[in-house]
């Protein structure tokens, strides 16, 4: 059986995961991330869009600390949404876009990166084994 320090260990991944894509998620509204998504509606449809994104990343994080089993899901989707993010922006970056070319918008990236890879492996030792 799978100890409760692996449990504990993917809630505060789960935890420090949250806090590193929502403070990318600000650094986004400063580099006007949706000019460079192309979405339509400016800071006015980027901040609309971000209600439910977050609101989804809080209720993950709760389902977690009450163990209920969508917390596993939503744990799944955060690292999938943290992976996506750090390889968008570094294909990006590589394509000469100045966006997220600051040493601490990388730096968050990398921090996402590493954690969420992380946090990946615990939620599907949580979920395998």
């Amino acid at each position: 059986m799978l100890g409760s320090a692996t449990l504990d260990a993917m809630l505060w991944f789960y935890f420090v995961n949250a806090i590193l894509l929502i403070v990318h998620e600000i650094d986004s509204a400063y580099w006007k991330e949706w000019e460079l998504f192309k979405i339509p509606g400016g800071i006015t449809s980027f901040l609309i869009i971000h209600f439910p994104l977050i609101g989804a990343i809080l209720f993950g994080l709760a389902a977690i600390t009450q163990w209920y089993v969508v917390g596993l899901v939503f744990s799944f989707i955060l690292c999938v949404g943290g992976l996506f993010a750090f390889t968008i922006h570094t294909y990006f970056l590589k394509k000469g876009k100045e966006e997220f070319n600051s040493p601490i918008s990388i730096a968050i990236l990398i921090a996402i990166l590493v954690v969420s890879v992380t946090q990946l492996a615990l939620t599907f030792l949580v979920i395998f084994i």
